[in-house]
């Protein structure tokens, strides 16, 4: 469905009364794909004063076609033992991804209810720098075996693209 420019309108006047005047869409180059797997550490944190909430620092290591490391936090709450629960996380991602240098974050929301895991992960739109300026995309975390693997569907402008 493509809006129409009555529907923009409070839109645009919201930016316009925000200073902004101009608006522009980065030309976004094909849909890319990227895979392979990676290792997270997890160091627990104690949430002052909120013993539902955990609090969790994340390393990992990435390899296959995104190749670095992340660093982030996450907090979560629930009962995973028993197949419910909640978490969010931010991490920031720094390396390379199919050859191109630079980092962005991911943003990630959780759930699992009655076993189900139900997950988000996307590029925290902005947040891209050097080859990976204006990157947006969302990835799959697969988890098999005990092992962490990923699928990331992305697109980069047309500048950034090599």
């Amino acid at each position: 469905m493509i809006a129409s420019p009555a529907s923009l309108c409070p839109f645009v006047c919201l930016l316009s009364l925000l200073g902004f005047t101009t608006l522009s869409v980065a030309q976004k180059g094909p849909s890319m794909h990227a895979k392979g797997t990676f290792e997270v550490k997890l160091t627990r944190e104690a949430v002052p004063g909120i013993p539902t909430i955990s609090r969790m620092m994340l390393d990992k290591t990435f390899h296959g076609d995104l190749a670095g490391t992340s660093k982030g936090e996450m907090l979560g709450a629930g009962d995973p033992q028993k197949g419910n629960a909640g978490y969010v996380a931010l991490e920031h991602f720094t390396g390379t991804l199919n050859g191109r240098s630079g980092s962005f974050a991911l943003q990630h929301s959780g759930t699992m209810d009655g076993g189900a895991l139900h997950l988000n992960v996307n590029v925290v739109p902005g947040s891209g720098t050097d080859d990976l300026q204006g990157i947006s995309g969302s990835m799959q975390i697969i988890i098999a075996a005990g092992k962490h693997s990923y699928e990331f569907d992305y697109t980069l402008p047309h500048s950034a693209a090599k």
